[in-house]
């Protein structure tokens, strides 16, 4: 996974395992769930009340970028393995 800090300051806790990611031991996604034959972004926001969600909401504190699925042949029968190593993750200082 290529972890881009896009501000100085604090960001969100997170651990990843295997194809999952979670934040703050509240919010886990299994990103290869997402993969699909387009680019996918996922937003993780915080809220005035600190709470996460995937989703837009009042502050980024990250944001998961999943390359469009690749296939071994081009007749798109056959698609390479879910890899962790093509998604990028943003992370955003958080709001404190």
């Amino acid at each position: 996974m290529k972890i881009i800090e896009m501000n100085e300051g604090p960001k969100i806790d997170y651990q990843v395992i295997d194809t999952k990611i979670m934040f703050r031991d509240e919010l886990m996604l299994n990103l290869k769930n997402y993969e699909r034959d387009f680019d996918v972004e996922i937003d993780i926001c915080q809220d005035d009340n600190k709470i996460l969600l995937a989703g837009l909401s009042k502050y980024y504190v990250a944001q998961i970028f999943i390359p469009a699925r690749q296939y071994e042949d081009p007749e798109k029968t056959q698609p390479v393995p879910f890899s962790m190593d093509n998604v990028t993750l943003k992370l955003w200082k958080l709001e404190v």
